[in-house]
């Protein structure tokens, strides 16, 4: 099973600075992100950018779901 702490960290690596919490059952898992990187970027490029921090989770098939929210502030 995936643990919450391998995926903010992951996040965290790839968006430094970045306020992460991340909950879950082992199966689904939502992240609340926060960042100034997020600045003036809309709501997708955002997803794109916490996406691609944890892209090798989702591709090796250890992450299947994902659900994100993003903010600036």
């Amino acid at each position: 099973m995936l643990a919450i702490e391998v995926i903010k960290e992951k996040i965290e690596k790839g968006i430094p600075g970045a306020k992460v919490q991340v909950n879950g059952d082992g199966y689904k898992y939502e992240a609340s992100v926060i960042s100034k990187e997020f600045e003036g970027l809309n709501t997708m490029k955002q997803h794109q950018m916490v996406y691609a921090c944890v892209n090798e989770l989702i591709t090796s098939g250890e992450l299947h779901a994902l659900s994100l929210k993003t903010s600036a502030e």
